[in-house]
């Protein structure tokens, strides 16, 4: 039989046991390349999706636990993708960063209405994407 304390820490184990993903939705190969880097430093299994189709196909066969999505975009811009994700099973869970060259005030607040939990500006480093992570509660 046993113990409430062994089921609890049976549990704890399998979290941690459970790797944490990323999805990189960029459509530059050398963003998605750093993205990769600094994300994969953080303890996180990375996928790349180079446009909002390609992510949206992902996320409805595995749905990640971060993604960090890039706004203009061929075939499907982050935005759209976005709205598309939320409405997935599962797809309110994600959390999502937009990265993007966007500085209006109002982009970034539609951004964040649409669904998005926080933003980066590009050009991002290893200590931004680190501090973003852990504002979203990801890292």
């Amino acid at each position: 039989m046993f113990t409430h304390a062994d089921v609890v820490d049976a549990l704890r184990i399998g979290v941690l046991l459970t790797p944490r993903t990323c999805l990189i939705v960029d459509d530059s190969r050398i963003i998605r390349k750093v993205a990769r880097r600094i994300v994969e430093g953080l303890g996180f299994e990375v996928d790349e999706a180079g446009d909002g189709a390609e992510a949206l196909i992902f996320c409805s066969s595995s749905m990640p636990e971060v993604i960090l999505l890039d706004w203009s975009m061929p075939v499907m811009d982050g935005m759209a993708f976005l709205r598309r994700l939320r409405v997935l099973p599962g797809g309110a869970g994600p959390k999502v960063l937009f990265c993007t060259i966007e500085t209006r005030a109002e982009r970034i607040a539609e951004a964040l209405a649409a669904g998005a939990d926080d933003y980066v500006m590009k050009p991002f480093d290893g200590d931004i994407l680190t501090s973003k992570f852990a504002e979203v509660g990801a890292a």
